[in-house]
């Protein structure tokens, strides 16, 4: 049985279960499902026989394909108890601990140092499929205008494929730091009182904008629009913390 939150995680799933896909494939998929969150730090991933049939792939295939997340650091094998997110014990800690010490505010900073550069290298690097990927992500993210989690979700994704469109690993990683520190609890609390309807639906029509900018290859405007959106982003978390 197809595991519900693979389909949740992939738009485009339906592009990608199809038989002969790659190793390659099935890892960038399986990245991306924990980086925006479908699968979070100490979960256990479908067993390689579920997955074998997820993506219509040979468990030689699957196996490969965790392979090469094990390598990247993001997932850890236990012999007879399966494939879980996450390096090791060691590797998790330190992952809390970072986001532990990290608060909203300072989130929003390190975002403000590296998602504008991200989002002009974006521009010069996005292929047709990056940019089919963010449209599919901002429709649902404007469905989603009166369900916070999935909003926020959605807003994360979106942000994430700018950084893949990006084509610099280096900042790749940078950002699935950003994302796991996102998903820490303290950010979970302040998107209570940030994420009004209001609120959302001003975010949906920045994210519009920076999507077009990007589409229309327009470096400068992509950096101001994006650079306005955590600005507002940092505005309206300040406000949240004001008594």
């Amino acid at each position: 049985m197809t595991d519900q939150r693979l389909r949740e995680a992939e738009p485009a799933l339906a592009d990608l279960a199809k038989p002969n896909r790659g190793p390659r494939a099935i890892s960038a998929y399986l990245q991306r499902a924990i980086e925006t969150g479908a699968y979070s730090e100490g979960d256990r991933l479908p067993p390689e026989r579920q997955l074998a049939a997820t993506f219509q792939a040979a468990r030689s295939t699957v196996r490969r394909a965790l392979d090469q997340l094990e390598k990247a650091g993001l997932v850890s094998r236990r012999l007879g108890s399966g494939t879980f997110v996450g390096a090791s014990a060691a590797s998790n800690r330190r992952h809390v601990d970072l986001a532990n010490q990290v608060s909203p505010l300072q989130l929003i900073e390190a975002r403000l140092a590296v998602e504008p550069f991200t989002t002009r290298l974006a521009v010069l690097h996005a292929t047709r499929r990056n940019l089919d990927d963010m449209e599919i992500v901002l429709k649902h993210a404007e469905e989603s205008a009166g369900d916070k989690d999935s909003f926020s979700k959605w807003d994360g994704e979106f942000h994430l494929l700018i950084a893949h469109a990006s084509a610099n690993p280096l900042l790749i990683n940078v950002y699935r730091q950003i994302n796991h520190v996102r998903l820490h609890a303290q950010w979970d609390a302040m998107k209570e009182k940030i994420l009004t309807s209001e609120v959302i639906g001003a975010y949906n029509r920045q994210h519009r904008g920076i999507f077009n900018a990007l589409n229309e290859r327009d470096a400068q405007g992509a950096y101001a629009l994006i650079t306005e959106h955590l600005e507002k982003a940092r505005e309206d978390l300040v406000k949240a913390n004001s008594p």
